[in-house]
């Protein structure tokens, strides 16, 4: 079966590429395992050394990385080019601090000098979502190499260039031959490697289907697994708010990124004092987001990944109108090439109700009335998911005792949820669990041991 390259802006195929069959896969696993034999006795400065240098050559190939990105998936090229930096940057934290996050635990027991090691465990396998294509895996793949372990890739399948090219820039690094590769399988496979003994656990980042499929199949076979699912991050505007900037940050959060991403900004939940300023100034910041070929450096939001995920947002948005939705502005599949969706506001949509609980991805903002603060954090919680959420308020200490509130990994007052690599990252409820970056992404996969004298 192939696996193929369209671009969103034409809807053409640009490449194909055969699906590896079984004996190609198994030829990759047992090449990683080999490595994985002598990388997992290198040295934190040998690693390091390697992350550093992987960090450069990703700096390098910035352009390139973004060309693809755009052509695959409809990133455009300025965002494209600062994901590639961003992942830069992973390395140079992970080159910085894995040593020390590693670092033996001394403790005295009962008399005796113990030890708390982290151990590397084996192979790690990717499954990995085209909305992020270079960042996600790295995020991944970077501290679990810095743990010693090997990594296998099995990209989304609209993204297998940037999969393929991932592999070339660890191929073409300092770092040993094997210890990272890719997979050209499709869903149906990820099984198949997971009965692999050499594989020693799955992480996963995509929809909420496909993570209780693959925690499953880990689970049966009892392998450690990692979740980042979905997501329907609140963005809570208090009546204290500066509505203005409220207003500006979240359009950049629920539109970046063609509104593809897990912690964007969806269920906007706004205190009735200010609900109808604020939908005036988001309305004006959403309408001025100015869409664009991905291939041109000053766009600013470009397609849809694919044409079938914009015809899924659409019907998403016609069951919001069905279900009592007003649409504000947006909410119309425009004419012309490429699968655009215009940045959409849509009111009146009954909280409770089905389309008022998905996750939209896509430019779609569901904006919700609360009569007090105490219902803004009902209403925040009243969720199957709790992966991001922010407070929008001028009283800080507020905002942080609201935003200890959320039930949700990654909480914000007054700025946009993002990922970054000092901090911890994932979710709770449907959102997944598990967590990537930081001191607890680099021990996820690692053999807590202790090592008692006594």
């Amino acid at each position: 079966m192939a696996i193929q390259s369209t671009n969103p802006m034409t809807g053409l195929v640009e490449k194909n590429f055969d699906e590896f069959i079984s004996a190609q896969t198994y030829s990759a696993i047992s090449a990683v395992q080999k490595s994985f034999s002598t990388w997992k006795l290198s040295s934190m400065e040998q690693r390091s050394d390697c992350l550093r240098n992987l960090a450069a050559l990703l700096r390098e190939r910035a352009d390139h990385f973004a060309g693809l990105m755009a052509a695959e998936m409809g990133k455009p090229l300025k965002s494209g080019r600062a994901e590639v930096l961003k992942s830069a940057t992973v390395c140079d934290f992970y080159a910085d601090n894995g040593a020390a996050m590693l670092e033996p635990e001394p403790k005295t027991v009962d008399g005796m000098q113990c030890y708390v090691e982290y151990a590397p465990m084996g192979t790690v396998l990717a499954v990995m979502p085209w909305n992020y294509p270079v960042w996600q895996v790295l995020r991944i793949a970077v501290p679990t190499l810095m743990a010693g372990n090997t990594v296998l890739l099995k990209h989304a399948s609209n993204v297998p260039q940037c999969a393929l090219a991932l592999e070339e820039v660890f191929r073409d690094s300092i770092f040993p031959a094997n210890v990272f590769r890719t997979l050209l399988i499709g869903a149906a496979q990820v099984e198949h490697v997971l009965d692999d003994d050499s594989v020693v656990g799955v992480c996963l980042t995509g929809s909420e289907a496909a993570g209780r499929m693959v925690a499953a199949a880990a689970g049966a076979r009892l392998k450690k697994s990692v979740m980042e699912l979905g997501g329907s991050d609140a963005f809570v505007v208090l009546a204290d708010a500066d509505l203005a900037k409220a207003a500006a940050i979240g359009t950049e959060s629920r539109c970046s990124n063609a509104g593809q991403a897990c912690i964007a900004a969806k269920r906007f939940i706004v205190h009735s004092d200010v609900y109808d300023e604020f939908i005036v100034k988001l309305q004006e910041c959403m309408e001025a987001v100015p869409l664009g070929d991905p291939m041109d450096e000053e766009t600013v939001m470009g397609p849809m990944a694919s044409f079938p995920f914009r015809e899924d947002l659409q019907a998403q948005v016609d069951a919001c109108i069905k279900a009592g939705g007003h649409i504000v502005t947006g909410g119309v599949i425009p004419e012309g090439e490429g699968a655009f969706y215009p940045p959409t506001i849509i009111t009146g949509v009954l909280f409770e109700s089905k389309a008022g609980r998905e996750e939209f991805f896509g430019p779609v903002a569901l904006v919700f009335k609360a009569e007090s603060e105490e219902q803004a954090m009902e209403m925040a919680n009243d969720s199957s998911f709790g992966l991001g959420g922010s407070v929008w308020t001028s009283d800080e200490e507020k905002g942080l005792r609201l935003a200890r509130r959320i039930e949700a990994g990654l909480v914000y007052v007054n700025g946009r949820v993002s990922s970054r690599p000092p901090l911890p990252f994932g979710g709770v409820k449907n959102s997944g669990y598990g967590r990537e970056l930081s001191t607890y992404g680099i021990r996820e996969f690692v053999n807590v041991k202790s090592v008692c004298i006594g």
